[in-house]
């Protein structure tokens, strides 16, 4: 009986049953109303119950007759070689793989720690300026060598102008890239000046990174650098190595008539692989070009360019590229190989062999290059002072000597 059929029962009798009879009546009907709603409840928790049981043991007894983890991976497609070089234990087809060893660099283009007086002088008057070297940023195995003066106590540094920020991102250089890098420091070239004078040098390299933010790609800094270096003193060779100023020949010549003794700018690799190894705003032709006017603005000049090795070039490709160098009267040729900077840039084709750098050595030349370094080691500045001094100055010389 629910609650609204006792409750009119109640009225129905109230004439007939006294208050207390009522009363009592009312609450037999609610107690009777709450057992069975209760008993209702505890018997739908026992079903719930019962269900939840029977439907975890389908599913365990599903698990228990279904596919196990061999079936999974089975049904996957067989690993490859490099995909099973990444497990502790590589197989392959079920017979095991032999782990990828890691691949040292040869004995010949290991070198040694950086140290000695004049090294840590450089390094301490350049973060005094606030200066940058291309030795630092380029993470040149050779800075110890240059800096230190080598065996022939020729010093040698390589000066980075307008900061370490370059607008490019060529897939080789380590040095950093932003669209928009900082403005130009005003008093660079004074303090470039400064400190080039003070250290001793005999022959200082001025580069830059690419500033294709500037309207002038930076040849105007570059010019007064140049023409100060020569002020303050005028017996230190300077050569600059610049960039391609975007094809811009005006801003080529202004660099080239500033004073400077060697104009260099590199091609970097052979024509085939420029839009592999450089950024797309550079190019083979484009450096030609750059090469050919400075040497046609100022006939005296020496010029001079790079090529790195070990990206994926062919001995005929090196050829042509050498050929067309002589074509425009490029003077000096320099072959290194191409050392991966980090993770995060192409990887090294091949490991040349020095018997390989000997062989272009030759080949230039032949060709006609005044002067050829060639070597694993060897970068575009590498000893520059040593080999101009003693290979280009001095037969220069002895040619005006004899002539008098």
């Amino acid at each position: 009986m629910s609650v609204t059929a006792a409750g009119a029962l109640c009225r129905r009798s109230a004439g007939r049953i006294c208050p207390a009879s009522y009363k009592n009546t009312i609450i037999t009907s609610l107690l009777l109303c709450s057992t069975r709603s209760l008993s209702s409840s505890s018997d739908e928790l026992l079903l719930s119950t019962k269900q939840k049981r029977e439907s975890k043991s389908r599913i365990q007894a599903k698990l228990a007759s279904g596919p196990g983890l061999g079936d999974f991976i089975a049904a996957l497609s067989k690993l490859t070689p490099e995909e099973a070089l990444e497990l502790k234990e590589p197989v392959v087809d079920g017979a095991p793989l032999k782990k990828k060893k890691h691949v040292r660099l040869p004995s010949w283009l290991k070198t040694e720690i950086p140290v000695g007086e004049n090294f840590s002088r450089l390094k301490k008057d350049l973060r005094g300026l606030k200066l940058h070297t291309v030795c630092e940023e380029a993470r040149c195995p050779n800075i110890g060598e240059c800096w230190g003066g080598g065996e022939d106590k020729t010093a040698t540094a390589t000066i980075m102008l307008m900061g370490d920020e370059c607008t490019r991102g060529c897939r080789f250089c380590s040095v950093k890239t932003n669209r928009l890098p900082q403005p130009l420091d005003a008093n660079e070239p004074e303090h470039t000046a400064e400190a080039i004078s003070r250290w001793g040098l005999d022959y200082v390299v001025l580069t830059s990174v690419d500033r294709d933010d500037l309207p002038d790609g930076g040849a105007e800094h570059f010019a007064k650098t140049v023409e100060l270096i020569k002020q303050k003193a005028p017996q230190i060779l300077v050569e600059c190595l610049t960039g391609d100023f975007q094809g811009s020949l005006v801003h080529v010549e202004r660099v080239a008539k500033s004073g400077l003794d060697v104009y260099a700018h590199n091609i970097e690799t052979v024509e085939n692989l420029q839009k592999y190894v450089r950024d797309r705003r550079a190019g083979f032709k484009q450096s030609l070009s750059v090469l050919e006017h400075a040497k046609k603005v100022k006939p005296s000049l020496v010029t001079k360019t790079s090529m790195m090795l070990g990206l994926g070039e062919t001995d005929d490709e090196v050829m042509a590229a050498l050929k067309d160098l002589r074509a425009i009267g490029v003077d000096v040729i320099t072959f290194g190989q191409y050392m991966r900077p980090t993770k995060k840039h192409m990887k090294v084709s091949e490991y040349v062999h020095p018997d390989k750098f000997a062989h272009w050595d030759r080949v230039g030349r032949e060709l006609g290059f005044k002067y050829v370094a060639s070597g694993p080691l060897v970068r575009s500045s590498y000893k520059a002072g040593e080999f101009y001094i003693k290979n280009i100055l001095k037969a220069e010389r002895g040619e005006v000597a004899a002539s008098l």
